[in-house]
Formats: structure tokens, sequence, C-alpha cells
């Protein structure tokens, strides 16, 4: 069945680009900044594909269109591509080519290949130009033509700015800076430049709103040895006291004139730039490098941001026990008003977020919550509409992956919840991922291992058993910023485009297997995990992990035939921290359920 809204949006998109000799039109998911989740101003991805996962990119040719997207998006990206004409790309299985392969197969020499080349990551561009300089094609990235053919779109954002005191953010803006111009020294740098928001924000201790449940600014930072400046939108920045520390605020659409006035000419001024080329735009970088010795690198500041000091790591703590206490109390919740009473995926997560906000300190949730009864939790970030709203019914599982921001913290949860009977099959993967993530959480391990050196300890159970799943075991995580943050993470495959981090002391990371089996059902568990100092010997120094999450594995759905004895230990010790831990903040009823519910296998 044809979807004549998309088909109809693709029209006006080939209409633009056909007023403007475009022969392949290429619309990414991200902002101008880089970001993993965007404002809907930037949704156009979502817009003319109808596909509405946080990860995609869209090619759109004359007659032919696909989308490309990774393994957690399969199902959904299946499902809201039927009917548009779409081809379905299933990044990195075997025989599906890259973006880049796609346009040398198909593009001519002589076409135009267009983006906005401010929501096209440097590094991308630089492989695009390739691509077209190989074809004989050419590159057309100075328009966006989403502004031609998306009608009403919605206007730039502009929420409110505040400082984050240092109570919480425990050092100082010029601390911080001082920090970032020591590593700029180093590396022998003149300049940084920031588009990460979320960098940003970390570095002048500010937060906003312009994107949803990620408490960011469009803002863009020019850190020089002795000066610097930030651009914001001065209408959401009333009030601000950053010039004690040096910081000039100029106005965030100024940029580029003010880049111009700045640099001059490469040959009058050939400052050494460092800038992040997966967050800086292919704009900046052709502006940048045509006025200055841009060197593409990583950002100091995220390493620096993922390291957490002790007053946010301590903070953290506190966060996620509360946040773990409330989610302990909608499990109960839950389980004793799902026989009975509707309740759906839309309304139980709406419940969930009654429960946090009653936290001191709340003041959002930090993704949307992913909330998928029975089949619908084998979509891995599934996101219920009016549309796919189940009913939960007093059977099966439901998966909650879910989380807050709060004054002290961000927090990401998942579990998987038994409403009723669960069949062996169902028992037999939730007992193997249980086991997965404690397994992985019991590491320990020489400093200088990254993610990749330790995925295989959530793996090689489910890899035993000829089970896999196709996402990553873990990603950092921020401090009352983005729910998803690096440079480290946890994940198996190597990859030679991407670098790799190793662990450090003070970093915070998810560990979260899942199984999914399309038309049945999904399950997931996730703690977020400190890693820490074990000992330091003459062997070198060792490190761990200690739990951040306290919220109990559901017993109703462990089978000791699929464990181990150490599963079982450790389930056993788990929970039993669990019981310490969250009775204090839980009345007489729900004591009596954690009880039950953390008693020993």
């Amino acid at each position: 069945m044809e979807n004549k809204v998309v088909l109809e949006r693709l029209s006006a998109l080939r209409g633009a680009m056909k007023e403007n000799g475009i022969n392949y039109y290429m619309i990414t998911s991200a902002d101008c900044h880089g970001s993993e989740y965007v404002h809907e101003h930037f949704r156009a991805r979502a817009y003319f594909s109808g596909f509405t996962g946080s990860n995609g990119t869209l090619l759109v040719g004359e007659k032919s269109a696909a989308l490309w997207t990774d393994g957690r998006y399969f199902l959904q990206a299946g499902e809201q591509l039927a009917g548009t004409g779409i081809e379905l790309m299933r990044m990195q299985e075997k025989g599906v080519p890259t973006i880049e392969a796609y346009l040398k197969e198909n593009l001519q020499a002589g076409e135009v290949l267009g983006f906005d080349g401010n929501c096209v990551s440097a590094e991308q561009g630089e492989r695009l130009e390739k691509v077209c300089q190989e074809k004989k094609a050419a590159i057309y990235y100075e328009k966006d033509l989403s502004d031609l053919a998306w009608k009403d779109r919605p206007l730039l954002p502009a929420e409110p700015i505040w400082e984050l005191s240092e109570e919480y953010a425990g050092m100082s803006c010029g601390d911080k800076l001082k920090e970032v111009r020591c590593v700029l020294e180093k590396e022998g740098m003149d300049c940084l430049f920031l588009s990460s928001l979320d960098d940003i924000m970390w570095l002048f201790n500010l937060r906003g709103a312009d994107i949803a449940c990620n408490p960011v600014a469009l803002s863009y930072a020019f850190v020089g040895k002795e000066d610097c400046t930030l651009f914001l939108q001065k209408k959401a920045a009333h009030g601000l006291s950053l010039e004690r520390f040096g910081v000039t605020i100029e106005e965030y659409e100024t940029l580029f004139t003010w880049l111009e006035k700045k640099l001059g000419t490469k040959e009058e001024n050939a400052l050494k730039i460092s800038s992040s080329g997966e967050y800086l735009s292919y704009r900046l970088m052709k502006v940048l490098s045509g006025k200055s010795k841009l060197v593409l690198q990583e950002s100091p500041t995220e390493l620096l941001k993922a390291i957490k000091n002790e007053k946010e790591l301590t903070c953290s703590r506190e966060a996620y026990l509360k946040d773990s206490a409330a989610l302990c109390k909608f499990i109960y919740w839950l389980k004793n008003h799902v026989e009975g009473e509707e309740i759906t995926e839309i309304s139980a997560a709406e419940k969930l977020e009654e429960f946090r906000r009653k936290v001191p300190g709340f003041l959002d949730i930090s993704f949307t919550t992913i909330c998928g009864y029975a089949d619908n939790g084998a979509i891995v970030h599934y996101s219920a509409t009016e549309e796919t709203d189940r009913r939960l019914e007093a059977k099966g599982m439901v998966l909650v992956d879910s989380g807050g921001q709060y004054m002290g913290g961000t927090t990401d949860v998942t579990r998987t919840i038994v409403l009723g009977e669960t069949s062996e099959e169902e028992k037999k993967i939730f007992s193997l991922v249980a086991a997965a993530m404690l397994q992985l959480a019991d590491a320990v391990f020489l400093e200088g291992a990254t993610g990749r050196n330790l995925d295989i300890m959530a793996r090689q159970n489910l890899w035993k058993e000829h089970l896999d799943y196709k996402h990553g075991t873990g990603h950092g995580i921020g401090y009352i910023l983005n729910v998803h943050e690096g440079p480290h993470r946890i994940a198996w495959q190597y990859r030679k485009d991407a670098k790799e981090y190793a662990l450090r002391e003070g970093m915070l990371t998810s560990d979260e297997p899942g199984m999914y089996f399309a038309g049945k059902f999904g399950v997931r568990t996730e703690n977020i995990l400190e890693v820490v100092k074990e000992e330091e010997n003459e062997y070198g120094t060792f490190l761990g992990f200690r739990h951040l999450t306290w919220v109990p594995i559901d017993r109703e759905a462990l089978d000791k035939r699929f464990l181990t004895v150490r599963d079982v230990e450790r389930i056993n010790a788990y929970h039993k921290e669990v019981r310490e831990r969250i009775t204090p903040f839980l009345d007489k009823e729900e004591q009596e359920w954690l009880l039950e519910a953390t008693r020993e296998l």
C-alpha cells in the first residue's frame, strides 16, 4: 500500500532538485552540530522518508531513493518505509553497499550530488568529495533544499540558557578552559573550534533546552590561547556572566561573518586550529581550512568530559539511587495493576515519568521512553505511537528502556518486566541476557584496555548459543547532559575508521546486552557502571566496574537451568545489594515486594 504522504514529500523534494540541477540529494539525521538527537527543525530525513529512528541517511535520486540505518532500526525502518518506494539499506550487512559505494556505482560523470553542507560532517563530506572527484561529478552544498520542499518547517529553537553552579559542576569554566589550553599547547595548536553542543555546555558550565531531553543550547565556541568567544542566541542567554572567565558572547547567527573577520586570509593568519571532524560541518571545514591550518582530530573536551570529577561522581551515585527507587516503585505498581486495568505502552511510560517527577531535583526524562510489549519489544529503539500503542496484558514481558535528567546526573536503565506466563524460550533468553550483563559488570582489567577488549564478557555465552544482538554493549553517559556520550564505547567489532579509547577511572558506561526476535519478543537488561580503580601493583593498575543502577532483575523469568553456578552467585549478590540500598526509599507494601523480588535463586 502506497504511503501517499511520503510520496508527495519526495515529489516536492525532487522538484527542488530539478530546479537546482541536482541529480542526487542526501539528507542526514544531524543538525549543524552533529547531534544524535535533534530539534524538529532538523528532522528533514524523517519528514521526507517517514522513518523516525535517530540514525539514518536518506539519498534521493531522480527516480530512486534509499535509506541507510544500523541494526537497531532494521525492523522499525522496514515497517516505516513500506509503501514509500525507498529501499532500506541495512548497514554492515553482507552485500549492502555504503553510501559512498552506492554513489560510485550510480553517480554518473557530469551529474551533481547535493546536500546541506551545514548538516553533513567534515569527515563524511571529505569522503563524498573523493567519490565525486573519482566520478567526475560535482558537489552542491550551499543550499538546504528542505527549506524549499518542506512546508511549515519548524523554526530554530531558542530556549532559555542557564549556568550550572560549581556546586554541581565540580569545576569552574575558567579551570576547564585552562585544562583545554594545556592540551592545545602540548599538541602545538593555537585554537580549538567547537561545534559539539554537549562539549560546549560542559566547557562553559551551561545548560539549555533546545533539544528534547538533552539539556543543550545551539552554540559554537572558538577557544584561543588568551581569548575565547562563545556563539549563542542572545535572546536565550539573558543574565549569563562568563566575562570573569575571559569569555565573549556573540550572536549565534554571526559565526561565519565573525570567522571572516577573525581569520582573514590563510596567508595573513595561518593559525593552527583543532576541530573534530565528526562534529564540524562540511561547510565550516571548507571555511576554516581555507583560512587556517585546520587539523581534524578528537577535541580534548571529549575525554575531559568523559572522566567525571569527584563531585560529578558523587552526585551521579545519588541520582542513580533515587532513580532506581523510582523505577522499582513503577515495577511494583505495574505488576499489581496490569491485570484488570487498561494500561498501554504509552500510559505505562507516562506513569513511569510520573514516579520520576516525584524525585527531588528531577528536570526531564533523558530520552523518549522505550516501552515495547511482546513483539514490540523486539524493535530495539521502539517508540509507541497512537497507531502502534499496545495494551499490556497479564502475560509475556514488556521491555522498558528509560532515564531521567536530574540536578545531579543523567540516568539510563533498561528492565524487561514479566507481566504473566512466559515461555521456556523467553526464560532461556532472559536468563542468558541477565547473566551477560552481570558477567561484564564483574570484569577486572588492566588500565589501557578498551571497550573492544571487554565486549566478549557480555557476548561470550550468547555466542556459544550462536546468538547475537545488533548493537553495541556500552556507551558513555553524560552528566546532566546527553544520555549517549563518547568517546569510549563497548563494542566487539573492529572499525578502521574509529579510534578506540581506553577505559579510565571515573568514566561511566552502560552495560546493555539484549536479544530480539521479530514478531515474538525482545529482552534487554541494562545497568550503568562506573569505572573504578581496583588495585595498583607490580603488574600495573587494575580497573573494574561499580554498579550505579540498583533495580531487581525479574526473578519470574530467571531459570537456573540456563545459568551457571557463578551466574547465580552474581545475581544473588546483586539482588542483596539492591535490597539493602533501595528498601529505605519504599513504603511497607513495596518493601515486601522487593524482599520477594530479590530473594535468592
